[in-house]
């Protein structure tokens, strides 16, 4: 269940769509990721919305395999194993994405509830923001902070690996936040704040 969970995370969605829709890799624009946001600022939000699902969808189906082995393994570790695959993928030379997308889709087996709380967390932050990488970064550590109160020793130590990781990839949207030059969605508050600067 670990491997097929590695390479159910291996598919790189975002690479697939965008070669087999777009015949384009994105891997060669923006940013040169192949995760979720950058497929949005390449190819656009069909693309964008296709490669959320399947990302996501990756790491539920992978937290789902106990259940279809009717083995007594723990979703959460399979579903490791998928968030692994989906940063350092087989299919893709090792780089992937950046775990958010997947690890959602992890969260949907393992903890319905939770899997709500941090969509709300990461929705909430994002309209305040505008920035996916600050919603990404600040969701995930108020995402750890909420597993505290669950009582659930596994998940938290997960969240808190998980938090440290998605910090650490998101190096570089770190420094073009301290600059004022991260890429911004187009609506939240923080895109309205920047505008109004512009335009004064």
């Amino acid at each position: 269940m670990l491997i097929i969970g590695y390479f159910l995370g291996s598919i790189p969605s975002g690479v697939w769509i965008g070669k087999l829709m777009y015949g384009k890799d994105v891997r060669n624009y923006g940013s040169g990721n192949m995760g979720t946001t950058n497929t949005f600022r390449v190819l656009g939000k069909k693309a964008g919305t296709i490669v959320l699902l399947m990302d996501m969808f990756k790491g539920t189906l992978a937290a789902l395999l106990p259940f279809l082995f009717h083995s007594t393994a723990d979703p959460l570790l399979i579903g490791l194993a998928a968030i692994i695959g989906h940063v350092f993928p087989i299919f893709a030379g090792f780089k992937g994405g950046k775990a958010v997308a997947t690890s959602v889709g992890v969260l949907l087996v393992y903890n319905p509830l939770f899997f709500v709380i941090a969509w709300v967390i990461f929705l909430v932050t994002l309209y305040i923001s505008s920035m996916v990488s600050v919603a990404s970064m600040l969701g995930f550590l108020l995402i750890t902070i909420v597993s505290f109160f669950f009582k659930d020793a596994l998940l938290s130590v997960v969240a808190i690996a998980l938090t440290i990781f998605v910090f650490v990839r998101h190096y570089g949207n770190i420094e073009r936040i301290k600059n004022g030059t991260e890429n911004m969605v187009p609506f939240g508050l923080g895109y309205k704040h920047r505008q109004q600067k512009q335009h004064k």
